[in-house]
């Protein structure tokens, strides 16, 4: 669709985008910094229109994965299911992530420690159940293991059980021993870190008795 600018018009809903008519009839929309490059009476061939098309799904590709980044962090891999789910092809997703992690709005190991703190302070669980959801957001094995090496274990199982203790107060050995360590294996947390969260408790029980 070769031919003259013949208008350039922001869009009545998004003025940041630029509609282009080229020989008087509607060609193709562009960012308005896009634009600003382009002028009316300018020829525009068929390899300039459809590289400034391309250009311009990059560019919707982008802002779209910063309005999902918007949301909370995200791995490289969610970032990459959402834009083709949404129908990007293969070379303009690749394009896009590249430049999140240029631009360092994607990065991977900072993205599990921000997932780990999350988990420790609102719902802490075991080292296998943390490995299993990083591992579904598409992190690899070695930033799993890096990340995880950090994780008290032990610590993170007696966070986990101490709102619950209270509750649990007039409970009596046995039964306490199996709601802890119900609840801990629930969680991901292993047989012998339950029963160490266990231990604590039932001590601190005697302590206040």
């Amino acid at each position: 669709m070769a031919g003259t600018i013949t208008a350039l018009q922001a869009q009545k809903n998004n003025k940041e985008r630029v509609n282009v008519f080229v020989d008087g009839e509607y060609a193709l929309a562009v960012t308005m910094l896009v634009a600003a490059t382009l002028r009316k009476d300018q020829y525009l061939s068929d390899a300039e229109i459809e590289k400034l098309k391309q250009e311009d799904e990059r560019n919707k590709a982008y802002d779209r994965a910063i309005r999902f980044l918007g949301y909370r962090s995200r791995s490289q891999a969610e970032v990459t299911r959402y834009l083709r789910d949404k129908g990007y092809p293969a070379d303009v997703v690749d394009d896009t992530v590249s430049r999140l992690i240029e631009r360092q709005y994607l990065d991977d190991v900072a993205f599990a420690h921000f997932w780990l703190d999350n988990r420790q302070q609102f719902r802490p669980r075991g080292q296998q159940a943390l490995r299993y959801e990083l591992k579904q957001k598409g992190l690899s094995d070695e930033i799993i293991d890096t990340v995880l090496a950090d994780v008290d274990e032990a610590a993170s199982a007696w966070t986990a059980v101490e709102s619950k203790l209270k509750r649990w107060q007039g409970l009596g050995e046995t039964e306490l021993k199996k709601k802890i360590v119900s609840f801990l294996n629930r969680r991901g947390f292993g047989y012998e870190v339950a029963y160490q969260v266990f231990d604590r408790a039932w001590s601190a029980k005697d302590l206040t008795e």
